[in-house]
């Protein structure tokens, strides 16, 4: 299982959905299924726009599991 640490990330910094929209370009729909960790495929770019924007790595954005959802 893939987890996705978009809330994490936005929490410490004190950002809502619509500041990281603001910020990035992203659609919501794209950040509400990361954020929400329901998404079933991520986009390379949009990985890559969010990453510049928490100055941070792949891998603090997302981290592989061996749990089962």
């Amino acid at each position: 299982m893939i987890r996705c640490h978009l809330a994490r990330l936005m929490g410490e910094r004190k950002m809502k959905i619509s500041d990281v929209l603001r910020e990035t370009g992203l659609s919501r729909n794209t950040v509400t299924l990361m954020y929400k960790e329901t998404a079933q495929k991520i986009d390379i770019d949009a990985l890559d726009k969010l990453c510049c924007l928490f100055e941070c790595e792949v891998a603090d954005m997302l981290e592989f599991t061996d749990e089962q959802a």
